[in-house]
């Protein structure tokens, strides 16, 4: 009986070997995806870098080889105030959504109980207007003559429409952490979802109060879809360029911005190129190195 238990122990650590015609089968699985992420992504991306060591001159493209571009990136004052208005722009959407988006998950995934498909369906009502519709309303709530000055207007509290509301960094982040309020959310949701209730019941039978509890138990294991609402908001709001045309004005003008009138109105593709890739490789980096901050905060929490 030892011999028949020790055999059947020694097999399960046994590695299994698969088939060549699994691991084919296995890869003609995955092919359509991959060959569209190298059609859609992967290539678009290379000619991206091509155009990027390029050059732009009054005969067009010159072809050769040449960092020009990346040197006037990371040379021109303008472009590094950019990026970093860009930055801490999109900084501010990610701190101000997550914040406002964690009570909204919290309490759909601890106080709601028979109808939370109705509650996550509610919270999937912005995506049935368009993106430039929601921040159009913005633009009008904000405006001059908008809902909130209006309302300041009739209550009595302002003689004058406030003109500091609109087209500044401050109607971006409004707008912004509304259009991606919902991104945030889900992912929150989830984490807190998984939560195990009997640790909570546990931390209580020990003498947790609810804060306490909370901040031992509840935020750091929830900590996982923080930082994937973090990451899933901040990556795309830096490369926006939408809303701070719309309700940025000079001030709110952001790296996308430029990008674009490098492209489209200036013709300028080389420098557009160069612009594109410091920025992705600028976010790249400082979401990786906040992701591993993150963890390692997890982690001594945990």
């Amino acid at each position: 009986m030892f011999q028949i238990v020790g055999a059947m122990s020694t097999h399960d650590h046994v590695p299994v070997r698969r088939a060549p015609l699994q691991w084919a089968a296995a890869y003609m699985l995955l092919s359509p995806a991959l060959i569209a992420m190298g059609l859609l992504l992967t290539a678009p991306l290379a000619l991206l870098v091509l155009y990027s060591f390029w050059s732009q001159s009054d005969l067009g493209l010159d072809k050769h080889f040449t960092v020009l571009q990346y040197a006037s990136v990371f040379s021109r004052a303008s472009y590094r105030a950019l990026f970093a208005r860009s930055i801490a722009i999109s900084a501010a959407v990610t701190l101000l959504t997550v914040v406002l988006a964690y009570p909204m998950a919290y309490f759909v995934a601890f106080r709601v109980e028979k109808t939370k498909f109705f509650w996550l369906v509610l919270l999937t009502i912005p995506f049935w207007t368009s993106y430039l519709l929601r921040v159009f309303a913005w633009k009008i709530i904000l405006g001059y003559n908008g809902v909130i000055n209006s309302g300041l207007i009739s209550l009595g509290l302002i003689r004058e429409p406030l003109a500091f509301l609109l087209y500044n960094p401050s109607a971006v982040v409004i707008t912004l952490a509304h259009a991606w309020a919902a991104f945030a959310i889900l992912p929150i949701y989830v984490s807190l979802e998984k939560i195990d209730r009997e640790l909570l019941e546990a931390a209580a039978d020990l003498g947790d109060g609810p804060i306490r509890r909370f901040f031992r138990v509840t935020l750091p294991l929830s900590l996982p879809g923080v930082i994937g609402a973090a990451v899933l908001i901040f990556v795309p709001t830096t490369g926006d360029y939408v809303t701070p045309t719309l309700v940025g004005g000079a001030d709110g003008v952001m790296i996308a911005n430029v990008i674009e009138v490098q492209f489209d109105k200036i013709g300028d593709w080389p420098l557009g190129a160069a612009l594109s890739i410091a920025t992705m490789a600028i976010v790249a980096l400082l979401t990786i190195a906040a992701i591993r901050i993150a963890r390692a905060s997890t982690a001594r929490v945990t």
